[in-house]
């Protein structure tokens, strides 16, 4: 058997191979068996396994792997809305008006998929700012992030995952970090009890989505206890900053943007936080250094 170390690509034979993941740390338990601890490369969930039911991804399976999510993807149709394409043709006739999409806090328990999500802000010409922290420490930081930047949205995400072994979905204590989620939402409602004023997306793969939302979140995974994508939470941030203050996002609404549909991502129907500008900003501002954002 090979020997498994830190940073290899792995698929489970228990589960037929069907997820990528990369091992992130290793344990050894009470029998002196090593327990490989592990994050899906394209999906957002944490799991452990026994070195014995582990084998070395192959560079085909790995390509295929992404391949199926880059296709999956693909397939999702353009998020634009008629109101978003009536008020581009309303911006080509007045060039001296802009929108202003809303303004987003990224917290992350994954520093590769953080990087990924900053991306599609940029690409989008959303203005975000990135935070990685485990999901233990996320409740712990959250407050003064917010109380720094003022953001109109919020994202708190990283991997997640329900036990295997247990049955019941309603204990938050079968779950491996929705608790955090869960903090982090309450801790994140102290500093802004409106779910108008502040939108909050939270949780990963599996996550308690009823605890979720009950702590105060406006969307939260995963009401079927399914696998989402990395970049699902991204995509429903994004309907949400690019939508209208005078609309609402739904759950509905949002469910053709992510992979996971509905689902992966659920919620409450919420205001949208993007204004229209005018005249168009000329400058650049910039406030200064925000610590600790990527």
């Amino acid at each position: 058997m090979v020997k498994i170390k830190q940073g290899d690509l792995v698929s489970r034979i228990s589960y037929n191979n069907d997820i990528i993941f990369k091992v992130c740390n290793i344990k050894d338990n009470s029998d002196g068996e090593r327990i490989i601890i592990l994050r899906g490369i394209n999906v957002r969930l944490l799991a452990d396994s026994p070195e014995s039911d582990l084998i070395p991804a192959t560079y085909d399976e790995i390509k295929g792997d992404s391949k199926v999510y880059e296709a999956m993807t693909r397939r999702i149709p353009n998020s634009k809305n008629k109101e978003e394409k009536k008020s581009l043709r309303f911006l080509l006739r007045e060039p001296n008006s802009a929108t202003l999409p809303g303004k987003v806090v990224h917290i992350d328990g994954d520093g590769e998929y953080l990087e990924l999500c900053l991306n599609e802000y940029k690409e989008k010409g959303i203005r975000a700012y990135g935070f990685e922290k485990i999901e233990s420490e996320q409740p712990k930081i959250i407050f003064d992030i917010l109380k720094k930047i003022h953001p109109d949205i919020l994202v708190v995400t990283g991997h997640d995952g329900f036990f295997k072994k247990e049955k019941e979905y309603a204990d938050i204590n079968n779950y491996r970090n929705s608790k955090y989620f869960i903090e982090s939402v309450k801790e994140a409602r102290k500093f802004e009890s409106s779910l108008d004023d502040l939108i909050i997306i939270a949780g990963a793969c599996q996550s308690h989505y009823e605890g979720i939302l009950d702590a105060g979140a406006n969307f939260a995974s995963s009401p079927g206890r399914i696998l989402i994508h990395a970049l699902d939470p991204v995509r429903v941030c994004v309907a949400i900053a690019m939508t209208n203050i005078d609309k609402v996002v739904t759950a509905k609404s949002i469910s053709v943007d992510v992979l996971s549909g509905l689902e992966g991502i659920g919620g409450l129907t919420s205001m949208g936080k993007q204004r229209e500008v005018a005249p168009k900003p000329r400058y650049n501002f910039e406030q200064g250094d925000v610590p600790n954002a990527i």
